[in-house]
């Protein structure tokens, strides 16, 4: 059985399971998916900062990516004043960096088995100037079709 290293930076490596806080705005928190390794904390981290560092013009302010995504998709945001979406994307941004940095992560010498099914596994792959991920197992595949799924019938 193939292994990888936990502290490998091209894979993400997450659990299943839950945030401690509710979230409307940011993808991250929408997710089941748990970080367990200092790389895949940097990842998301980095992800992160790349949606919030670009900029959207909505009516007469500036936003960041992720206020503008949940304008977009989220009938929910769509009814709610910009300046409490602006409010409440700093909130959620806030709380998820805060339970990132509460998270128990596995030891960087170890190694999980890349075929199991205890570990959501990502490969990770640059792209120009992108990071794309890719289910690195049949597990996490599977996994990955049912979260979209999941994600994209809560938002409506």
């Amino acid at each position: 059985m193939d292994k990888i290293n936990v502290d490998d930076i091209n894979y993400a490596i997450y659990k299943i399971g839950d945030w401690k806080n509710d979230y409307e705005i940011n993808q991250i928190g929408l997710s089941r998916e748990i970080p367990v390794t200092e790389a895949t904390i940097f990842h998301v981290k980095f992800s992160m900062e790349e949606i919030r560092n670009t900029k959207f013009d909505m009516s007469d302010k500036q936003v960041n990516g992720f206020v503008a995504i949940a304008e977009q998709l989220n009938p929910k945001i769509q009814e709610m004043e910009l300046e409490d979406v602006i409010e409440l994307e700093e909130n959620e941004y806030q709380n998820i960096l805060k339970e990132l940095d509460e998270l128990e992560l596995l030891n960087n010498d170890e190694t999980v088995p890349l075929d199991g099914e205890e570990y959501l596994i990502y490969k990770l792959e640059k792209e120009h100037h992108v990071t794309k991920s890719f289910p690195a197992n049949e597990f996490t595949r599977q996994f990955y079709i049912s979260e979209l799924k999941r994600i994209k019938d809560a938002l409506g």
